[in-house]
């Protein structure tokens, strides 16, 4: 139950509950909260060229955290931006419902963002940048629907998953949650002060709810390394500790209304999912999944100062092993967590894959402008020129001994497999850029 709890609770702090209500909360729950549930228009924000589903019924939710600083969340930011997104994660349930995985996707995340619609009739440019972002650029108007398309956008072009599903839940809810609770035990080691999560906590075990259960799950610089990896740790050890508790206190029709009603005023999802119904009926098959083939991951990354020494606040995802991923969850194949953690030891650093570019696509200035993206990716470019023939399809080739340097870019190519030629240039990785070129990952 707690590791159910723990998927459950962070997807919004809807689904767990919604177990609950599905085991005999009664129908006056159902009527009292259908209503609560915002819904996100998406249908005709997403555009085409979406990732094609490779494993029918089997299930891709986006579940975002939502600090928006509109209204009573205004405190925790002065950013000229209104929406962000502090907590990212895919939950892929598979197609027999047997299993499920959940990638965490750190919100400092240094990613390709596609071009999206601001809502105020503008578009942004395709950019590196924080993934996080691309809730705010999306939501430039205010409008979650919008923030949502461009995140759907961003995560779908950085993983190659078709997602099906969004859901997003605000600041506000969170702690209408904790506080339904009583609050929640938290035990820090050492002395928290941390200003801009609006936090003064003394060492051991306390107590906490409102604003200071909000501050704690938020605190960052002021904890440990100051990483936000460090936070996603501490955000599922609270998210278990609250599970567990609310496995033994709702147990009266007001407590459980209580959690429920904060909970589902503060949510919104796509339109397919807004509703007590299919709400209850995506926790159900999660709680039907055995408690053992529940894995919880964050995807393989490293500091982005490796390639960028400039830049010591976000990190990279790292190649192949993000790309086998999410690889693995397109097709529906389960992913072995300890394989995935020894296999991401060792990492080989953008930085260190040189690369020349060679244009075949019969498109001028096509070497010139994947070279960029390349760079603000991390890669070391040392030229650009054509290839001496026309070329249908992409290729990455290499010289003995970057076998591991050309793997790591030909990753982030779909459908592209490096190949070693003995007349490759010595010490340097080649792409060839086809015709079939679209984007790199």
């Amino acid at each position: 139950m707690t590791r159910r709890g723990r998927i459950a609770l962070w997807t919004g702090g809807a689904l767990a509950v919604l177990v609950l209500a599905a085991a005999g909360a009664g129908a006056w729950v159902y009527t009292g909260l259908d209503g609560n549930i915002n819904s996100a228009d998406l249908d005709n924000k997403l555009g085409g060229g979406r990732p094609v589903n490779l494993s029918p019924g089997s299930k891709n939710i986006l579940v975002v955290g939502s600090d928006s600083r509109d209204g009573k969340n205004a405190k925790y930011g002065r950013d000229l931006d209104t929406m962000h997104s502090d907590t990212l994660m895919v939950m892929h349930l598979s197609a027999d419902r047997e299993w499920a995985t959940v990638v965490s996707l750190p919100r400092d995340s240094w990613v390709s963002l596609p071009a999206c619609d601001r809502g105020d009739g503008t578009t942004s440019d395709p950019r590196h940048a924080k993934i996080n972002s691309s809730f705010a650029i999306g939501g430039t108007s205010g409008e979650v629907a919008g923030a949502a398309a461009c995140t759907i956008k961003t995560v779908e072009q950085s993983t190659g998953l078709r997602i099906d599903h969004f859901m997003s839940v605000d600041f506000q809810g969170f702690k209408g949650m904790v506080n339904a609770l009583d609050g929640i035990e938290v035990c820090p080691e050492t002395a928290i002060r941390d200003e801009k999560a609006h936090l003064d906590m003394e060492a051991g075990c306390q107590t906490v709810k409102d604003e200071q259960a909000l501050g704690y799950v938020r605190t960052r610089y002021s904890v440990g390394d100051g990483s936000d990896l460090g936070r996603i740790g501490r955000q599922q050890e609270f998210m278990e500790a609250l599970a567990a508790k609310a496995k033994q206190k709702l147990t009266s029709p007001t407590a459980l209304y209580g959690f429920l009603d904060s909970a589902t005023k503060s949510l919104t999802t796509d339109e397919k999912l807004a509703g007590i119904k299919p709400l209850t009926g995506l926790a159900n098959e999660i709680k039907s999944i055995p408690s053992d083939r529940l894995t919880f991951l964050t995807v393989p990354n490293y500091g982005r100062e490796a390639d960028d020494p400039s830049d010591k606040a976000n990190v990279v995802w790292q190649y192949p092993q993000a790309a086998d991923l999410f690889t693995s969850l397109a097709k529906d194949q389960e992913v072995d967590k300890e394989k995935l953690t020894a296999d991401s030891k060792g990492p080989v650093y953008a930085a260190t894959v040189r690369v020349q570019v060679l244009n075949g696509s019969g498109m001028p200035g096509q070497a010139a402008k994947v070279a960029e993206t390349l760079r603000s990716a991390g890669y070391t470019v040392t030229g650009t020129g054509n290839a001496p023939a026309s070329a249908e399809k992409s290729a990455v080739t290499y010289p003995q001994g970057l076998e591991k340097q050309a793997g790591v870019l030909a990753s982030r190519l779909p459908g592209v497999t490096a190949k070693q030629e003995a007349s490759a240039v010595a010490g340097t990785v080649t792409l060839v850029v086809g015709t079939d070129f679209t984007a790199i990952r």
